[in-house]
């Protein structure tokens, strides 16, 4: 599988706003974006003064956006918006629910990890278990009633040790219920649209797709 092995905080200052990818430097002084907020390159400052983007310019950017906040390549993307397609309802939410779905998300909007990025290795490197089965598959899709935990195991790292202090009291989003001190989560629901990034403009996405 491809891995983007470039700084990520080129990807923030091209969309030109946070997708906090590396999840506390996001927050400090040290963010790239704070300091930089332009695209990378000789004519990166010169960005604002450009001509205004056209119709198709504003869908791909739409479509790039949602593909670097949840780390998706344009194969697998483009398969969960034919997914999208031949499910009930609106393509663009269908995606968006798809998305949140996914396991390295849910393990990041239940705080086991400050970022997407860093959730996914925790996933790739075997520490959750879902519904009491190991499962290292970033990818895999939860669906109501499964069971996110982290693996006896790994409880033991240095990582783990401190994180059911650190987790008390903290929110997560109304579909997902988090045991602090079992770090575990259920989800007790399907995501909702709301629940994606308020910033992601799901029918751009949409009407790229449409005119390919």
């Amino acid at each position: 599988m491809a891995r983007y092995c470039d700084s990520v905080c080129k990807l923030c200052r091209r969309e030109g706003e946070k997708l906090f990818l590396k999840g506390e430097r996001c927050f400090s002084p040290k963010c790239a974006f704070e300091r930089h907020p332009y695209p990378g390159g000789m004519h990166g400052r010169q960005t604002k003064f450009r001509r205004k983007e056209s119709d198709f310019s504003l869908q791909l950017r739409a479509k790039q956006k949602a593909r670097r906040v949840y780390g998706v390549y344009e194969r697998q993307f483009r398969r969960y918006f034919q997914r999208a397609q031949r499910q009930k309802g609106l393509t663009g939410t269908n995606l968006l629910v798809l998305l949140e779905s996914r396991l390295d998300n849910v393990v990041y909007r239940l705080k086991f990890a400050d970022s997407r990025p860093q959730a996914r290795q925790l996933v790739r490197h075997g520490h959750l278990d879902v519904n009491g089965s190991k499962t290292d598959i970033p990818s895999y899709l939860v669906k109501p009633g499964d069971v996110i935990s982290v693996r006896e195991l790994s409880r033991q790292k240095a990582y783990f040790k401190e994180m059911p202090q650190e987790l008390d009291g903290g929110q997560v989003p109304p579909w997902l219920s988090l045991d602090a001190a079992g770090l575990t989560g259920t989800v007790v629901a399907a995501p909702a649209r709301d629940d994606a990034g308020a910033t992601l403009n799901e029918q751009l996405i949409v009407e790229y797709y449409s005119r390919r």
